[in-house]
């Protein structure tokens, strides 16, 4: 079985998914709604964990939503 994720990654994951389709202007898409909440329950996230997550790291967030990866370290 593989190693589980931290909580952390697991947040940064769904916050990069949710801020691409967000920066799209595609967060009522068929796409999002199918998508979004799955990888919640895969996850076992709740939505406004993500958002939190999202306000606290917006900047490495959008990056990584907009391609660039940021630099390793702390998340």
């Amino acid at each position: 079985m593989g190693k589980a994720k931290a909580l952390k990654d697991k947040l940064y994951g769904a916050a990069v998914l949710k801020m691409s389709f967000r920066l799209r202007g595609d967060e009522e898409s068929p796409a999002f709604r199918f998508v979004y909440p799955g990888v919640l329950r895969d996850l076992e996230l709740e939505d406004a964990a993500v958002e939190r997550y999202i306000e606290e790291n917006r900047e490495a967030v959008e990056k990584a939503a907009r391609g660039s990866t940021p630099p390793m370290g702390p998340r």
